[in-house]
């Protein structure tokens, strides 16, 4: 049915906002004849195709996910009705439509409007749709695990009564004509003879930031032709790294996504299994460590297979507490996501040791004994000397849906945030060897992955000995959709935020913290809410950016100044001061 944070994407142009706007129906779709969907083959395959670039990241056949489970959408509304409302969702839900008002109030999102596609397109679309027509997944497996739970967490997150204020520092430059604007992700400082401040946009673009300038640093879609943007979900230009040797070896490091089957993957798995798209770690090697503008070579390390275009590698990163000769001290952690396996059927890809999905990775980038040659397993590693060949020496942890940010407090913790099915947005605390459940748990709950995975049940009584590691923050659904991963601030400046752990939801745009002193493994933290407020007025994110799915990002600047920034619009702002609010 299209997918509801994304839409294909386009190069730079004008604003518009989907939330607000919505895009005028301009053709009337006849589709109530029984004879609309199509089985010819060759209209199957444009629909699959279709189906692939723009629905997938959002929608299946089995779950529920960010988007509508699909198995029972062509058999519950007329074809008329979706075609309509794939043409310009927003159009139909802000003219009252009561199916689409009700999606919105479950997603909390709009579908954007896929006007580029045709008649011809949308009826090859749906004509998929309706071949891939299946009875949802039932809860009959999951009998032995009780009643599933209505309202797993049932406290709503209190307001902390202190307000951000925000000053509007500058806008990332358009990366395409409709929202989300810039895809503006990761924001790293590069310490060593000269600090220099980073962010890059998903769609390609690493750029230095320069007090209110974004100048461009390296051009993934120039350095590597099969390098794909398209679902703009979660492709592109996933993360970036620099050695923390930069200065002195000039290694820098990026993941990326390409076309599925570009290059035999180091880690794949069965052909039956689809590949929808392949991530790509590469390591560059700069010509002058010091110059504006990036030229080297670039060698790839690392080749993975994914079921869906959701989930990837979205984050590598350096542990920056680790001292030069200390045993941490340049191993890459890389976060891998379950690809979207479980939703998809093939949870078996993300439930072990022996399949990288869903786990956290740690790599020697100088060392060349890995099974491929090209990286190096560190023998500190939990799963590097185990007895088990079959085991994945790589894994540092595992048992995530997407570890999209990793981070450490002053005080030695490794925080990893994991974005949630339908239940939990969490918090973890990183533990070499450590398991945190997933697809057999989210939140501090049971999930059935071979049923509906929606619903969510108590910890069995046998918990304690499957050793699960849970998570030491989390909220539900009822509070946001993403978590967005942030940091602790370390600043001097700001008194009122010392300590606190500050992140979000990437959906709604709300600002939550959590006292650092209380992330403790076994105990849940406190979540606040907190208010923000920009040029004297009291506001959110989804008004700034208007927009109701705003694409909220953290980061840490020069000075340890702290930044919020939105994709939606590409606005960046800096949190100026903290006040009380009366």
């Amino acid at each position: 049915m299209g997918c509801y944070a994304c839409a294909s994407e386009k190069k730079a142009g004008t604003k518009t906002s989907e939330a607000s706007h919505p895009v005028e129906q301009t053709t009337e779709i006849k589709t109530s004849s029984t004879s609309y969907y199509i089985t010819d083959e060759q209209v199957l395959a444009k629909g699959q195709q279709l189906f692939e670039t723009n629905c997938s990241a959002c929608h299946n056949f089995l779950q529920k996910g960010i988007g509508p489970n699909l198995a029972q959408a062509t058999s519950q509304n007329s074809s008329e009705w979706l075609a309509k409302f794939i043409r310009n969702a927003p159009g139909v839900i802000t003219a009252g439509d009561a199916r689409g008002k009700q999606l919105f109030e479950e997603y909390k999102q709009y579908m954007p409007p896929f006007t580029q596609l045709t008649d011809t397109d949308i009826q090859a679309l749906l004509s998929y749709i309706h071949k891939n027509q299946k009875q949802p997944p039932t809860n009959e497996t999951a009998a032995h695990l009780g009643t599933a739970l209505n309202n797993p967490v049932p406290t709503a997150i209190p307001k902390s009564g202190l307000q951000l204020i925000l000053e509007e520092v500058t806008t990332a430059p358009a990366t395409a004509d409709k929202v989300p604007l810039a895809r503006i992700n990761k924001m790293q400082v590069l310490p060593g003879q000269k600090n220099r401040l980073f962010i890059e946009d998903l769609r390609g673009i690493l750029y230095e930031m320069k007090d209110k300038q974004l100048q461009v640093y390296m051009d993934m879609q120039k350095e590597r032709p099969g390098f794909v943007i398209i679902p703009g979900l979660a492709n592109g230009f996933g993360s970036y790294a620099f050695h923390p040797d930069f200065y002195k070896n000039g290694l820098l490091y990026t993941t990326h996504t390409e076309k599925p089957n570009s290059a035999p993957a180091d880690f794949a798995y069965d052909d039956s299994i689809k590949v929808t798209s392949q991530w790509v770690l590469t390591e560059w090697k700069a010509n002058k460590p010091a110059a504006e503008q990036f030229s080297g070579t670039g060698r790839e390390m690392m080749r993975i297979n994914m079921v869906s275009n959701i989930h990837g590698v979205q984050e590598i990163t350096f542990n920056p507490l680790a001292k030069p000769g200390s045993p941490d001290y340049g191993l890459l952690y890389i976060g891998v996501g379950d690809g979207g396996a479980s939703e998809n059927g093939f949870y078996f890809l993300c439930n072990s040791n022996k399949r990288v999905w869903s786990s956290v990775l740690r790599i020697d980038p100088a060392g060349r004994n890995s099974r491929n040659g090209r990286y190096g397993i560190p023998a500190i590693n939990p799963f590097a000397q185990d007895s088990d060949d079959a085991s994945l020496g790589e894994i540092f942890c595992r048992g995530f849906r997407n570890p999209n940010r990793i981070c450490w407090t002053s005080d030695g913790k490794m925080l990893i945030t994991d974005i949630g099915h339908a239940n939990a947005e969490e918090l973890n605390i990183g533990i070499p060897g450590a398991e945190y459940g997933w697809p057999e748990r989210e939140g501090t709950f049971v999930i059935n992955h071979e049923g509906d995975m929606k619903v969510v049940y108590n910890l069995p009584e046998n918990d304690p000995g499957l050793h699960y590691t849970y998570p030491v923050a989390f909220y539900d659904h009822d509070e946001g959709n993403a978590i967005s991963g942030g940091f602790v601030y370390n600043g001097t400046a700001i008194p009122l935020l010392s300590g606190k752990y500050i992140f979000g939801d990437i959906v709604n745009g709300r600002v939550f913290y959590v006292e650092n002193k209380n992330l403790a493994l076994g105990k849940q933290a406190l979540i606040q809410e907190m208010e923000i407020q920009v040029a004297g007025k009291t506001t959110n994110f989804q008004a700034l950016s208007d927009n109701k799915k705003t694409d909220l990002r953290f980061g840490v600047g020069l000075n340890n100044d702290f930044y919020l920034y939105t994709k939606a619009d590409g606005r960046i702002y800096k949190i100026k001061s903290c006040s009380v609010s009366n």
